[in-house]
């Protein structure tokens, strides 16, 4: 459980990010789901189930993104060796 607690820690400002994201999404989705369908049950499952899945995609997006970035800042960071 500390683990948990570690990771959620060290990526608070993420996963908050991705927590707003969420709500939204399930907002929106829940409306668009209920225009095409007009049906309340499917709007609400699939308001539920398709942002739970890209909040999920989100996260691990912007981990990428942001190792992508570290990467980036430590080559050109690096002194450059004569060969």
């Amino acid at each position: 459980m500390s683990r948990i607690r570690h990771l959620a820690a060290q990526n608070q400002t993420m996963l908050m990010k991705t927590a707003s994201y969420y709500v939204i999404h399930v907002c929106v989705a829940a409306l668009v789901a209920y225009a095409v369908t007009g049906n309340l049950w499917a709007s609400l499952t699939l308001s539920l189930l398709e942002p739970t899945v890209q909040a999920v995609a989100f996260f691990f997006h912007e981990k990428a993104w942001v190792r992508w970035a570290q990467r980036k800042h430590a080559v050109q960071d690096a002194p450059l060796t004569a060969t």
